[in-house]
Order: structure tokens, then C-alpha cells, then sequence
């Protein structure tokens, strides 16, 4: 199962969409694909389009889900290299009217430099990136939060 997700950003992403859609016919005609749409108007007779899941339904879709293909953001992003799942990171674009700047652009550039990610770029077929995704080995994520925390908490008691 492919597990897409679009986050909670309102903005719509259908770029992907019809991207992931092309794909479901051409070269993931057996595939189910599972979609978190949020403020995203779709619909598809291909994917299953959901706006919202409850966080226990969403953890599990997760859980199931051989490949990741998501909105380059944070949370959406790292929530699949804690499972351990491959993840292809698509930034939304200002210029599509996809969100307010570019800083996913910046995201995708740093988790893919350090090998935890596939990148989709404008100009990028997905196909090609999909066919990449199963031989691709993430590296392992490992969040930086508790030396982060452990930094403040060492300035504020030294204070």
C-alpha cells in the first residue's frame, strides 16, 4: 500500500495528486494508494481520498504503508523515517499557490543530502523516483531534540 499525505495546510497540493494519479494507471496499476488529501479538493476513481484521519487511524496507515510519498513537510516527513518507511518528499511551491514560500524546497534539500529521503521536483517524473524508492536504502533518522534539550537545559541552569 502507498500512503500519500498532503498535511493540514491550506493551500491546495494537487500537483501531486495528479501526479500520483498518472502513476496509479501507468506503472501502480496494483497498488492501493491510501490518500490524506486535507485541504486538498480531489476526487478519483484510483485512490482512495480521505481528508482527515484521527491520529491512532493516521499512526496506523503509517505502520502499513510500503512507501511514503508526501508534502515536504516536517512532521509528515520525519513521521515516516521514525517508522523506518522510504519516504518521497514533494516541496509545495509558492509559485503554484501551494504555500506561502519555498522553505519545503530547503527541507527536501537537507533530509535528501543526508541520504533519508527521495526527492520530487518540478520537472521530476514520479515513475522514475518511484522505481528508485525500492532499491533505496534510507539512512538511519535520528532527531537531534534531545541534545537540543539537553543544550537548554544546560544554559538555564547555568544562568
Amino acid at each position: 500500500m502507498i500512503l500519500v499525505t498532503l498535511g493540514t495546510h491550506e493551500l491546495p497540493f494537487t500537483r501531486l495528486l495528479q501526479e500520483v494519479e498518472r502513476c496509479k494507471q501507468t506503472v501502480l496499476q496494483s497498488e492501493d494508494i491510501i490518500v490524506q488529501a486535507g485541504h486538498t479538493a480531489y476526487s478519483s476513481n484510483y485512490m482512495q481520498i480521505h481528508r482527515f484521519f484521527h491520529f491512532d487511524e493516521m499512526e496506523a496507515l503509517y505502520e502499513k504503508a510500503d512507501l511514503l510519498i508526501t508534502h515536504a513537510g516536517t512532521g509528515s516527513v520525519i513521521s515516516g523515517l521514525r517508522k523506518n518507511k522510504v519516504v518521497i518528499a514533494a516541496p509545495r511551491l509558492h509559485k503554484f499557490g501551494e504555500h506561502n514560500d519555498d522553505h519545503q524546497l530547503q527541507l527536501v534539500d537537507v533530509f535528501e543530502a543526508a541520504g533519508h529521503i527521495l526527492a520530487f521536483r518540478e520537472g521530476d517524473r514520479l515513475e522514475n523516483i518511484i522505481a528508485q524508492a525500492y532499491q533505496f536504502e534510507p539512512t538511519m533518522f535520528h532527531s537531534g531534540r534531545d541534545r537540543m534539550f539537553g543544550l537548554l537545559n544546560e544554559f538555564i541552569n547555568e544562568a
